[in-house]
């Protein structure tokens, strides 16, 4: 079995990219390979504070070679796809020269405005790419770099959440609650989901913490709606929980790698009112029935009288296409087309 070590800016957070890396992580070390990870903060085997997101530290050449010393593969989670540490990726790409290695693309860097200026992720003869959707792919294509597109999976059969003692908890009664289980950033559109929340009328609960700044518009956003908010996880309470106890998953993104909470809301049967945002479009391509964000009339008449039928036609489709248990498969198949066994 394969010796494999996987980096990325930062493990064991709540971040898509860390939650997608560690079901990757289990994936592999069911299939029998060895996984190490490496990160420049969070929760990893080996933590190299120079290749964190907002380090200010250059990277050392040879702390990566001892941390990939023995490695068949190296799997790289965004690092070299977001631009977000010039230096680190500097180092990386130059270690990785004549390695093999697997760049597993969540975001690049002309599909964030603020980035596009920059380059995107590079291509040698021993390196192979993976992207979450298929626009990531294509765009690729288009820039001389071949990719395979592997969609995030999920587990169609979570947790089951403690819904009443979650609800009185958050003090919201029989109110309705519309859950946005995502962080606080502009492109998360929360006033999007704030006007949602005043027309039905509803309670808002934020599970993640503003970023990138945006603490301060966030604050003007929750002081000037005319709804009851709530922020973050009650101590005690998990995600499973949230979803439990809401009873609308509202995603008003404008753009998304893939949107984590679009499935969540499936698998957790959950209603989803949700913004067309490029790759929500692919998803609903599968055929899932979901509320758009606008359609308040529609979102209002089900949750008077919920259709259950929905939730068993969008869950079938989530054990077709994104179901986790079929990740190993998928991932042997990956690691054969490049000779790592």
């Amino acid at each position: 079995m394969a010796r494999i070590v996987l980096v990325s800016f930062r493990l064991g957070g709540t971040d898509g990219v860390a939650i997608e890396s560690a079901k990757w992580i289990l994936a592999l070390r069911s299939l029998g390979h060895s996984v190490r990870t490496v990160a420049g903060e969070g929760v990893a085997e080996v933590i190299i504070p120079s290749l964190a997101i907002e380090a200010t530290i250059t990277t050392s050449i040879q702390e990566l070679e001892d941390a990939f010393a023995n490695a068949d593969l190296v799997i790289v989670e965004n690092l070299a796809s977001l631009p977000l540490n010039l230096d680190a990726r500097e180092v990386l790409s130059h270690v990785l020269k004549g390695r093999c290695a697997l760049f597993h693309h969540h975001d690049l860097p002309w599909q964030r405005p603020h980035l596009a200026h920059l380059e995107g992720p590079r291509d040698e003869p021993l390196w192979r790419h993976v992207t979450i959707n298929e626009l990531s792919r294509l765009e690729l294509r288009e820039r001389g770099i071949e990719a395979v597109t592997i969609m995030n999976s999920f587990d169609c059969e979570p947790v089951r959440g403690r819904r009443d003692s979650t609800r009185l908890t958050l003090d919201v009664d029989t109110r309705t609650l519309i859950l946005m289980p995502s962080r606080g950033l502009p492109r998360k559109n929360v006033a999007g989901a704030l006007a949602l929340c005043e027309a039905l009328g509803a309670v808002f609960w934020l599970l993640g913490p503003a970023e990138d700044g945006y603490e301060s518009t966030l604050e003007e956003l929750i002081e000037s709606a005319s709804v009851e908010v709530r922020r973050g996880l009650p101590e005690g309470f998990d995600v499973n929980d949230a979803y439990a106890a809401c009873d609308l998953v509202v995603m008003p993104s404008t753009w998304e790698g893939f949107g984590n909470p679009v499935l969540e809301s499936v698998t957790h049967r959950r209603p989803l009112a949700l913004y067309p945002y490029p790759v929500a479009c692919e998803i609903i391509d599968f055929g899932f029935r979901f509320f758009d964000l606008g359609d308040v009339v529609a979102i209002k008449s089900f949750l008077e009288n919920p259709d259950y039928e929905l939730y068993a036609h969008n869950l079938s489709i989530a054990l077709e296409h994104f179901n986790i248990a079929s990740l190993p498969a998928r991932l042997s198949d990956l690691l054969n087309s490049m000779s790592i066994h």
